[in-house]
């Protein structure tokens, strides 16, 4: 069994006291000492030590109720798997897109005005001819988009909001993997969490370049970080729900095997930018979407929950779509000169 992590915030006690806790079903076992992920691979990196190893050493007898703390019920409340805990804007939020079949589909279908390929499937066949390169050799860059700081990241049970100047909101679901980079500026992968990374496909649809602020919006993970994580073929099945009924669900895949960029291919290109390895950074990369609803003709309207499951990650990330209260209105910069 891989070792499946949580970030817990106590909201009586202590002003938010923060712990992380094991998950070992039904229960989550509490870490001694220790309220972030982030300090505990800290601290595995100084003792050169496992973080799986550091795990166990810190397990107690602390054991909490799961179901209560997933359903909301509880006075501890589940917290995005990995955060930057003192300096949120030190947590670089990014994606690479397509790296799935069916997200270049979607893509070329989205934005294809004639039967001439689109610049997101020359990108994607790119891909396929030089994104799975030989140990070794550096292949093809993928594509590559930023969505922000860590602190557009959302817990499991958090809405995902739909900002007044947006066209819509739909779920990406996908599976991000984690990074830490060590005092010597090396990437160290924590692991893997369940991702939705929640987008705005309307607006992107009208034109390609758009994709760039059209990633701009707040994104979830979780609930759980999966250390070791399995990476080869992952299945999955991601649900829109509206009210009591489910209108609309679709198995996807994940996994190398489903992609046409390797892992390792998908890294290098990322933090091969001296800006991508300051020490003590983390980083929460999104690695494509086999599907989306909104491919399917779903426009999600407030109150629509997303509900993504991938095998070996844990329990599902449900999240429900808001749509802003507040009017768009327009933003003034004031001179200072």
């Amino acid at each position: 069994m891989n070792v499946r992590l949580v970030q817990l915030k106590n909201q009586l006690k202590n002003n938010g006291a923060r712990r992380v806790a094991l998950v070992e079903e039904p229960s989550l076992r509490l870490l001694e000492d220790c309220s972030s992920v982030y300090s505990l691979m800290q601290e595995a990196i100084a003792c050169n030590v496992k973080l799986t190893a550091l795990v166990k050493q810190r397990a107690t007898k602390d054991l909490l109720e799961y179901e209560s703390i997933y359903q909301g019920q509880s006075e501890w409340q589940l917290l995005p798997p990995i955060d930057h805990p003192d300096e949120p804007a030190r947590c670089l939020v990014s994606g690479t897109g397509l790296t799935h079949l069916g997200s270049a589909r979607e893509r070329q279908e989205m934005h294809a005005a004639s039967e001439e390929l689109t610049d997101s499937m020359k990108m994607f066949r790119w891909g396929l001819e030089g994104g799975r390169p030989q140990p070794g050799h550096i292949g093809t860059p993928p594509e590559w988009f930023y969505k922000g700081t860590g602190t557009i990241l959302r817990a499991h049970g958090q809405p995902l909001e739909i900002p007044a100047f947006a066209e819509d909101g739909g779920e990406e679901a996908e599976i991000a993997s984690i990074y830490l980079i060590d005092s010597d500026g090396r990437p160290r992968r924590l692991g893997m969490a369940v991702g939705n990374e929640f987008s705005d496909h309307r607006f992107e649809q009208k034109n390609y370049l758009n994709l760039a602020s059209s990633k701009m919006r707040n994104c979830s993970l979780g609930p759980e970080l999966v250390v070791d994580a399995p990476f080869a073929s992952v299945q999955g099945e991601v649900t829109i729900e509206r009210g009591a009924k489910v209108l609309w669900s679709r198995k996807v895949r994940s996994g190398e095997a489903e992609m046409c960029h390797s892992l390792q291919n998908i890294e290098h290109h990322h933090f091969k930018f001296d800006a991508h390895r300051r020490p003590g950074d983390v980083h929460v990369h999104f690695l494509g979407a086999d599907c989306l609803s909104f491919g399917d003709g779903i426009e999600l309207t407030d109150g629509d929950v997303m509900q993504i499951r991938f095998d070996g990650f844990g329990r599902p990330l449900r999240n429900a779509a808001r749509t802003a209260k507040t009017a768009h209105s327009l933003v003034d910069v004031i001179p200072v000169g």
